[in-house]
């Protein structure tokens, strides 16, 4: 059998490390979605006859808001480069209702691979996508003889000339050169709304077996119509149609569905909303857990009619995520609890944490507010005094009310920032110093009066 190496897949401790850059502390999360992920390269590799065998251990997150959870998923999907797609669970309903059904996160999941496929593939035809477009152009420029004029982008000029090699050649290098971009013209475009279409979309359309972009020309979609733009403007929608035409869709499709298939991560926020307790019985609790009956099949399992063909979820890898304030994990059906075997309970987050977050990551809240009003000629230096007493401010405000975790800290900075903010542009280039005592100067009257910071943090 062969071994997975280093150069085949990120390993667990090289995907938390690369996890580290962006999320401060939760350790045991980032430990569970990095196994996780090593799990599927290490599927790839199993005799055939098991493939089939080995279901991804999908994850339950739990904490509060504002501690990481959405963005644990997000930069791991972007780290593996996988299809991913990220939904709420309080915008599905249960079947017969009007609303979107849980099916539609496989069909939204598979067009996010879609768009991923071909923006890999694009490169592949480039080359030949912009000499066709470099063609298409001249002939607006200097058109061949008039039978040969390009119909598909509908290109005229009041001006038509006799076909005349020098003077294309002269034009091409004027084109390649970029000396014409400015130059105003008139083509056809295709127009690729379909407003009727879209609203079918959602209510399951697919699974009937119906291609939207069938449909699409009976309602209206991909009209033809003029438009005047400028060459540059011109060369950028020719080249875009030229791509889509040298792609091979389905290849493009094929791809497509084994990386949803092998590959796809669905992201479940508010899980917890969905979680009906036992002795409740409403009708919207009943409907909540209608929704969760919907989707157990998704998540154990099934087949999914989308309009690029059928597929299979039973190796989408499903992460969950609640803050369980008013319920618990208990209360989801036991059907779907069981699907959910790794449950992991993030920590709230304390204020050395708020310290990390506002300088470590690469993102870092700090360096933000420094490149923004870098460009108005603003130099910004926060002494370490002025990062603690932002933390402790954060730590407490959040202590005292509702506790939004991170999240606290964008309230705070605006608000310390807001009067530079406005006034940065008349300042003219300077450097400001944000010392401990000009946060406390800022916010104390807020802090004081809890009415008013009820509001204003």
């Amino acid at each position: 059998m062969k071994l997975l190496t280093d150069s085949d897949s990120l390993t667990p401790r090289r995907i938390v490390e690369e996890l580290d850059k962006y999320i401060i502390s939760q350790k045991d999360a980032k430990k569970a979605v990095a196994i996780a992920l090593r799990n599927r390269s290490r599927r790839k590799l199993i005799p055939e006859e098991m493939k089939d065998e080995v279901a991804p251990k999908n994850i339950i997150m739990i904490g509060p808001t504002g501690i990481g959870k959405t963005e644990i998923a997000r930069r791991l999907a972007k780290l593996c480069k996988a299809p991913f797609v990220k939904v709420e669970a309080t915008k599905y309903t249960e079947v017969g209702y009007v609303g979107r059904d849980v099916e539609s996160m496989v069909r939204d999941l598979v067009n996010v691979s879609i768009n991923l496929v071909k923006s890999e593939l694009r490169e592949s035809v480039m080359d030949e996508a912009k000499k066709k477009t470099e063609e298409a152009l001249l002939n607006l420029l200097v058109p061949e003889m008039k039978k040969n004029t390009d119909k598909q982008y509908g290109f005229t000029q009041s001006n038509t000339q006799a076909d005349n090699t020098p003077t294309r050649e002269k034009f091409k290098q004027l084109l390649q050169e970029g000396k014409l971009d400015d130059r105003v013209v008139e083509i056809m475009v295709t127009s690729q709304s379909s407003p009727i279409v879209e609203m079918f979309s959602g209510a399951g359309v697919e699974g009937m077996g119906i291609n939207l972009s069938d449909l699409s020309g009976m309602f209206g979609g991909n009209r033809q119509k003029k438009r005047k733009v400028t060459i540059g403007q011109a060369r950028r929608i020719v080249l875009d149609q030229e791509i889509e035409k040298l792609l091979d869709m389905d290849k493009v499709t094929d791809l497509a569905i084994e990386r949803v298939e092998n590959d796809g991560i669905i992201f479940i926020d508010e899980i917890d909303k969905i979680a009906v307790k036992s002795k409740q019985t409403s009708s919207a609790e009943v409907s909540r857990e209608g929704v969760q009956r919907d989707m157990l099949p998704i998540v154990e399992g099934s087949q999914v009619n989308t309009k690029y063909g059928p597929v299979r979820t039973d190796h989408i890898l499903f992460i969950a995520a609640g803050a369980f304030h008013m319920s618990k994990p208990s209360d989801l059906i036991p059907e779907l609890q069981g699907r959910f075997p790794i449950r992991v309970e993030l920590k709230a987050l304390t204020k050395d944490d708020f310290i990390e977050i506002l300088a470590k990551p690469k993102n870092a809240l700090i360096l933000q507010y420094q490149e923004l009003l870098k460009t108005e000629g603003i130099e910004l230096i926060f002494t370490d005094e002025s990062l603690s007493v932002i933390s402790e401010f954060a730590y407490r405000v959040n202590e005292e009310m509702e506790n939004i975790g991170a999240r606290r800290l964008h309230t705070i900075m605006e608000k310390i920032l807001e009067e530079l903010s406005f006034e940065a542009p008349d300042i003219g280039p300077k450097k400001v110093k944000i010392t401990g005592e000009f946060i406390k100067d800022k916010l104390k009257n807020i802090i004081e009066n809890r009415d008013l910071s009820k509001y204003i943090l």
